[in-house]
């Protein structure tokens, strides 16, 4: 964003980001507008639903929309991931009932029933036919998000077939999902039709990828291998898009838990995926696993986003449930870096009620944790690491604390220095300079941080200038506001940061 973009004064959004999936019910430029205004800072698009056509239409209203709001938005691509679904289903779908016994079969293409013998049997098709030979005699097998179960009960691998009994019915209809909490899958991370799509969010330029059902770190490591290898091959989109899509690690399985420090260390973001993370492990087990990958995430510095079902009420209600709004509150006071809006915004009746609904709740819990005592926080891996802009930014916390700072003005050309200032838990706004817009799109994911899209001044001097003339133009601050600045010097230069800076706003010239 420009600083002419607030005149006559703006609220900073809340600390905590808020991710909005859009869809259907949102796809519209007033609507996505209007999330904007009410506090949208990242679009995530849903790659496994629509085609590439449609995802582009949305695309080209998302950046439309905030060019003419001038603002910093961000889009995260979703990567379907190795999601098993059952296949095809007659129209008005299956009921299955406690004790039916269910075939998996390797050459269905339409799910029907076949009478015995020795008993009468429902046969399904399924996206994934490697599951009648990696399912073993006493593995649970999960449809619908669960809410269907069975167990396996025999295999036949040389007939194509996995027989199940079922132990809690329910209608399946086409492209349920299939869990297998108890298989070790061997399929991999990235298919081909991920594949398909990491090349085609490279050439639109697609600010972040999120990778679903990851399992270990060296799957994000080889995603970040593969994407250079696109720009590599094709130079012309290194230059206009950047060499390397932050990706984002969707935490959906317990093997994602158990290896949590080395994928939060691995990838440039998390996602608690809490839809498919309740269903692969005991559901007891899923606020203690939040919590957990969060603490992680704090370790290394890593941005964590809370996601899935947090106002699941406001698809079809106008408000949500009190269980609902705590559950958003309480993953602001564990410190989630964004919460994330799923079918809320996707397909629900009031996509901008929904998120002016959820700023009100973030801006509650973030107002009360305000009064309470303020300590700093720096993630013990930047610490032991002896990084010097991380020092910096932990030494800006206590200058801003003892000095009274209002803000935090920062020069973070491709978001390094806006990352650790970020994750120091400042509890007060940081301006974010850049003048490449690509990242400043990506600092959007950022707690805290508003970014500004500014040429490179001379020297610091004239940018303290320009940050005097900039606050007071939008209301930011007033006259004797105080402020810390954290820059280096060339400005607009990575990695160079190397001084902090106490100040007074007073208008330049003055």
């Amino acid at each position: 964003m420009t600083p002419e973009s607030f005149q006559g004064g703006a609220r900073f959004p809340t600390i905590a980001r808020i991710v909005a999936t859009i869809g259907p019910a949102s796809e519209s430029r007033e609507m996505v507008m209007q999330m904007i205004r009410q506090g949208v800072r990242v679009f995530r698009f849903n790659f496994s639903h629509g085609t590439f056509e449609e995802h582009a239409a949305r695309l080209e209203t998302v950046r439309a929309a905030a060019d003419e709001l001038d603002m910093p938005i961000a889009v995260l691509g979703d990567l379907p991931g190795p999601k098993i679904r059952c296949g095809r289903v007659p129209d008005d779908g299956i009921v299955l009932e406690p004790g039916n016994d269910v075939v998996f079969a390797r050459d269905c293409e339409l799910a029907h029933v076949r009478e015995g013998p020795p008993t009468r049997t429902i046969v399904f098709p399924t996206t994934y036919p490697a599951l009648i030979d990696e399912v073993e005699v006493g593995q649970r097998v999960l449809l619908n998000d669960g809410a269907v179960r069975m167990v396996s009960v025999a295999q036949a691998g040389d007939a194509g077939e996995l027989r199940c009994r079922v132990l809690v019915g329910g209608l399946i209809t086409s492209g349920k999902g299939i869990n297998l909490p108890e298989t070790d899958i061997a399929a991999p991370a990235i298919g081909d039709r991920d594949w398909e799509i990491c090349q085609w969010a490279v050439a639109h330029g697609l600010d972040f990828l999120a990778m679903s059902f990851v399992r270990r770190a060296d799957e994000v490591r080889d995603l970040r291998s593969r994407l250079e290898g696109i720009c590599a091959a094709r130079p012309e989109l290194a230059e206009q898009h950047g060499s390397r899509i932050p990706i984002v690690a969707k935490i959906e399985k317990p093997q994602a838990v158990a290896d949590i420090d080395g994928i939060a260390d691995a990838s440039d973001a998390v996602m608690v995926a809490r839809g498919d993370l309740g269903v692969e492990m005991d559901i007891a087990q899923t606020p203690v696993s939040q919590k957990r990958i969060i603490e992680a995430c704090r370790h290394t510095g890593t941005p964590v986003i809370v996601a899935t079902q947090m106002l699941e009420t406001m698809i079809e209600s106008a408000s949500p449930t009190r269980a609902e709004a705590s559950d958003v509150a309480n993953a602001i006071f564990d410190g989630a870096d964004a919460v994330m809006l799923s079918g809320e915004t996707a397909v629900g009746a009031h996509p901008d009620l929904v998120v002016e609904t959820m700023t009100r709740i973030i801006r509650a819990a973030e107002e009360s944790m305000n009064e309470m005592p303020r300590r700093a926080t720096p993630p013990p891996l930047f610490a032991s690491q002896k990084y010097r802009t991380a020092a910096l930014a932990h030494g800006a916390w206590h200058v801003a604390q003892d000095f009274g700072a209002e803000l935090i003005v920062c020069w973070s050309q491709n978001g390094g220095t806006a990352r650790f200032l970020s994750q120091n838990n400042f509890r007060i706004p940081v301006v974010a300079y850049s003048s490449d817009v690509r990242f400043t799109r990506r600092m959007a994911l950022l707690g805290g941080v508003t970014t500004v899209l500014r040429d490179e001044p001379a020297s610091i001097r004239d940018w303290v200038a320009m940050v005097d003339e900039d606050l007071l133009r939008t209301g930011w601050a007033a006259r004797g506001t105080r402020i810390v600045l954290v820059a280096g010097e060339p400005l607009g230069t990575a990695k160079v940061t190397s001084s902090i800076i106490t100040h007074a706003v007073h208008e330049h010239g003055a």
